[in-house]
């Protein structure tokens, strides 16, 4: 048997996470529209005849205006070290912005210091064509030759790019393949039928805040945080942060329909018969508090 640990690195929504939940073949981590959904590192894990692969997920790099930002950041470059490979993600319908020469510059890095193969992987091929992936393809190429040269020449000759779509599936077999091909003989690190290194109560507190994410506006995403707080089946509490007194209003809506709704549609995801109680506090900027955030484990 194979096995190996792959960091998955990338910029904000450029779907991480969703292609972590495709090469393990179910839902391991929470997907969103807003940026930053992903807050720590979670490890998703394939097994199969050949090898185990524990694919790591990270945070999106991205340039921090709170000191929870700098947490994400450095959650997700602590993921370089210790893993056999590095997945750079990039999209295929977007320009190679700030943001991903950001991501490809400590990638380029981290190859060259801990001696790793790097692959870029220009996700979400279904939205750009066949056309516009041959042309991102071709630009982040030279991207990379350009950030690579200021930091190491050779490092960007053993990069190999992949185009996939971690949505529809595309392309996801043959990545995972060359993986499987690229690492060394080694046992299993998991039990062979664990997907995930989360735990359940974890796991549920991610299934509201996923919700929550669905149905909030575009300024309260970052100021949402979930943790439970007691577990004795079948109750399940779980507590929602906000930064505000504004918020609370906000998550708990009129009459309080938004948490009714955030609460019918998390059930569904959890075992049957879970009495799931979900109650909202403002802790007052809890996102720039670094006594807030060791507590809350970031």
């Amino acid at each position: 048997m194979r096995s190996g640990f792959v960091a998955v690195v990338g910029r904000p929504n450029v779907g991480k996470s969703t292609l972590v939940n495709a090469f393990v073949g179910e839902k391991v981590t929470i997907t969103s529209a807003k940026p930053n959904t992903t807050r720590h590192q979670i490890r998703g894990v394939f097994t199969d005849d050949r090898a185990q692969v524990v694919f790591v997920d990270t945070p999106g790099i991205h340039r921090p205006r709170t000191k929870l930002g700098e947490r994400l950041n450095e959650s997700a470059f602590a993921a370089f070290e210790g893993v056999d490979l590095v997945l750079a993600l990039v999209e295929a319908h977007s320009d190679i912005g700030p943001g991903d020469r950001l991501v490809l510059n400590h990638s380029i890095e981290a190859a060259r210091r801990f001696e790793l193969p790097l692959y870029v992987v220009v996700n979400k091929i279904d939205r750009a064509g066949a056309n516009g992936t041959a042309d991102q393809l071709m630009k982040v190429s030279a991207v990379v030759d350009e950030i690579g040269h200021g930091v190491l020449a050779a490092t960007t000759d053993a990069i190999e790019y992949f185009p996939v779509s971690a949505r529809s599936g595309k392309g996801v077999e043959r990545l995972l393949d060359s993986i499987i091909e690229l690492l060394e003989e080694g046992p299993a690190f998991y039990p062979e039928d664990m997907a995930s290194d989360q735990s359940e109560t974890d796991w549920i507190a991610e299934v509201v805040r996923e919700q929550l994410l669905s149905r909030c506006h575009d300024e309260l995403p970052h100021s949402i945080y979930c943790r439970v707080t007691e577990y004795e089946l079948p109750r399940i509490r779980v507590e929602i942060l906000v930064e505000r007194d504004s918020q609370k209003g906000i998550v708990i809506g009129k009459g309080g329909e938004i948490l009714k709704e955030v609460g019918i549609a998390a059930r569904k995801q959890l075992a049957e018969g879970i009495h799931l109680e979900l109650y909202v506090r403002v802790e007052k900027g809890w996102q720039g508090r670094s006594e807030v955030l060791d507590r809350l484990g970031f």
